[in-house]
């Protein structure tokens, strides 16, 4: 073979390898249209491609399980701490010695061991009917176990990890006989059965069936987006400045970087990327979050809810406590 034809298909394998490179495949847990705007801005910026499988959190792990050293995953990428936390108790990822991530994700919103970081922050928080109640007729989340509540109160099922985590954060806050006593409270006051998602139970509270529930925020925001003229307001619990209130429940969607990736410098830039001033903004307000960056502001429509005091307890707890959580559940009588 002629040394120029040697040199010719050495370059072409370099391309072929570089191209190989410069793909980042996403296991998401997120739907196809949050995420797909995201991924086509970073390829547009960068020109690395970014391949995504979306699915259930759940399968998407078990997939993860499966395939072992065959992934092609290089990112998970799913919703709530608990379900990150799971994923690092498992072995699926591995961790990330990043500046950029310690400097734009707040520690208490990040896995001390460095296998998973917040991108978005949802606050999980009360929501009343305006036209039966005040603001100044709520306060916190374990007042809600007052009788006072009785036949006032709608909640999601507990089987949803969103409810689990709140649980979770509260047994590290109160410990577990007192968490257990709120919650029993909470289902003395249930003023009908769990529903199956934050929406029905809002609409519950906008129908008089109730009249106060818990959800995430971004179900408010898209359910007032649709309906703007429903009775329902936002309340920020636990708000105490003095310091014995924790402050609102907060959990995170974000990523971490797979035990298997094939691809672990691509996969890194993606998430720091994920985290940056330039992303935030596209990533939480895709589903009205919040940015985990404190150094950006959330979306006007967000903002418009006010401020609010968060919980600075590390999330990793939703994870760490969510089986006693939902045994303390199921002791509670929570369905």
């Amino acid at each position: 073979m002629k040394p120029r034809l040697l040199l010719t298909c050495a370059a072409l394998l370099a391309c072929a390898a570089t191209a190989i490179a410069e793909e980042v495949v996403v296991y998401s847990a997120r739907a196809e249209q949050l995420i797909k705007p995201l991924f086509d801005a970073y390829t547009k910026e960068t020109g690395v491609q970014v391949k995504f499988i979306t699915g259930g959190e759940g399968p998407l792990m078990e997939r993860l399980k499966a395939e072992g050293q065959n992934s092609p995953a290089d990112i998970l990428l799913t919703v709530d701490a608990g379900n990150l936390w799971q994923a690092g108790q498992q072995e699926l990822l591995r961790p990330i010695t990043s500046k950029t991530l310690q400097e734009n994700v707040p520690a208490h919103l990040r896995d001390p061991g460095n296998a998973w970081f917040g991108l978005s922050v949802r606050a999980r928080t009360l929501v009343y009917n305006n036209s039966k109640l005040k603001s100044s007729d709520l306060s916190t989340y374990e007042d809600l176990a007052d009788p006072k509540w009785k036949g006032r109160l709608c909640l999601r099922t507990s089987k949803k990890v969103y409810n689990q985590s709140l649980v979770a954060m509260m047994i590290t806050e109160h410990g577990e006989p007192k968490t257990e006593e709120i919650v029993k409270g909470w289902v003395n006051n249930l003023a009908t059965a769990p529903f199956p998602d934050d929406t029905k139970a809002m609409e519950a509270v906008a129908n008089r069936q109730c009249d106060v529930t818990v959800v995430n925020t971004y179900y408010f925001g898209r359910l007032m987006e649709k309906n703007p003229k429903l009775p329902l307001s936002i309340f920020w619990p636990n708000q105490n400045l003095s310091g014995k209130d924790a402050g609102v429940h907060v959990n995170v969607s974000g990523a971490g970087l797979t035990r298997h990736a094939k691809n672990p410098d691509g996969a890194q830039k993606l998430i720091e990327w994920l985290s940056s001033e330039r992303a935030q903004n596209l990533y939480a307000d895709s589903n009205m979050e919040y940015p985990v960056n404190p150094r950006v502001k959330p979306d006007p429509l967000v903002a418009a809810w006010g401020p609010f005091k968060p919980n600075q307890i590390n999330v990793k707890d939703a994870g760490s406590l969510q089986a006693q959580a939902v045994k303390l559940m199921d002791r509670a009588g929570y369905k």
